[in-house]
């Protein structure tokens, strides 16, 4: 294969930290050309120091000084939003791995798909908010957007070559998060400390969370509908504590295929870079003597309601999944800031669903204007809480 290409946006989260490791592994077939990062200079710099990249950018313009210090080269030196963008075009880039957490990936996707790369992507809000819009253009480009989700990753390994229409069902698998198994009635004592102690996954705080509340899957339900094209009632969610099996396509002859590896974020990342070549590197193949069990159950709806919630936000489509997405951001802050109980995260996120008016085949400005509104009705939700 021919060495990829790639540029970084996220470089100094987990998912960057990630796709560095892999870089490291197989440099003879992947090459990181670009770096973006949202505010910490110095981890962008040691990163940039290690692969020298020709282009780094950090969005934080007042922290550009502490950037060029800590570089021990020179690089091209990009700032600001625009920044972000120019960096996601950049010309002898083959692949952008976006790795922002939040609404901010948006745009610098879109700019790299106009710009004619492949994407790599990582952060759910880009498919959950404008998966019409970033599918289409895609289509109308010829280019591919490529999971790095450990789940949407695993359902495309087992979909390839294969049309959507050969599906019978998706199923996404779910850890089941901390409170997989606590009683409903000890969830309004939750607290920020123990929601973020993940099974399996060391992530950031918000997914984290996100991942106990389970909006975690119902965000990857969405992003399933729209990479995959299959409508939402083919898509389901099971739960698979030890992580292992990531994901499985149920096809229609009623045969099911599933992806397993260890957890580990570089398995998704090489493959979605290296893609359609399987490449050796040296991460750990599974010791079936190992595996003692793996285990399936479903989903604890009435307690989690927020599968529920995707669903119905997935279904409606248009402006409505952007909408509980940024409610369940700012109500995931607030909880984390002790402003809200673990259980007023979903009935925020009801709450503003219900106020909104969904506006259908929605353009991006329609749905960032969405985006903006449910955050505002969010807010106002947690300061009646508090008050």
């Amino acid at each position: 294969m021919n060495r990829k290409r790639v540029v970084i946006l996220g470089a100094t989260g987990s998912i960057g930290e990630s796709a560095l490791k892999v870089a490291r592994d197989i440099p003879e077939q992947m090459e990181i050309v670009g770096l973006a990062a949202k505010s910490n200079a110095r981890k962008l710099a040691a990163a940039a120091n290690e692969v020298r990249p020709e282009l780094v950018c950090l969005v934080e313009e007042t922290q550009i000084d502490v950037l060029r210090e800590a570089l021990d080269y020179e690089p091209r030196i990009f700032s600001g939003e625009a920044g972000l963008l120019e960096i996601a075009c950049l010309t002898n880039a083959d692949i952008v791995l976006v790795a922002i957490v939040g609404t901010g990936g948006l745009r610098p996707a879109l700019a790299a798909i106009k710009a004619g790369k492949d994407l790599a992507v990582a952060s759910k809000e880009i498919l959950v908010m404008a998966g019409e819009i970033v599918m289409r253009e895609a289509r109308d480009k010829s280019i591919h957007v490529l999971p790095v989700d450990s789940e949407h990753n695993a359902i495309f390994q087992c979909l390839e070559g294969k049309q959507p229409a050969d599906a019978r069902r998706i199923i996404l698998t779910a850890s089941g998060g901390p409170f997989r198994e606590t009683p409903r009635s000890d969830f309004d004592s939750i607290t920020p400390e123990q929601a973020l102690k993940h099974p399996t996954w060391n992530m950031g705080p918000k997914i984290t969370v996100d991942s106990a509340t389970l909006f975690n899957k119902g965000l990857e339900m969405i992003e399933a509908h729209w990479l995959f094209a299959v409508e939402m009632d083919r898509v389901e969610i099971v739960i698979h504590p030890q992580s292992i099996v990531h994901s499985m396509v149920e096809f229609t002859d009623g045969s099911t295929l599933a992806q397993l590896s260890y957890s580990n974020m570089c398995f998704p990342i090489q493959y979605a870079v290296t893609w359609p070549d399987r490449v050796p590197n040296s991460l750990p193949p599974l010791d079936f003597s190992k595996l003692s069990k793996l285990e399936f159950s479903t989903p604890r709806y009435e307690d989690f309601p927020a599968l529920n919630l995707a669903r119905r936000a997935g279904e409606t489509g248009g402006t409505l999944p952007a909408v509980m997405n940024a409610a369940n951001e700012i109500a995931v802050a607030a909880f984390l800031d002790r402003k809200v109980r673990f259980t007023e995260i979903w009935r925020i996120v009801e709450q503003v669903m219900n106020q909104h008016t969904p506006v259908a085949n929605a353009d991006l400005d329609a749905i960032l204007g969405a985006d903006q509104w449910a955050r505002a009705q969010a807010q106002g939700c947690v300061e009646s809480v508090k008050g």
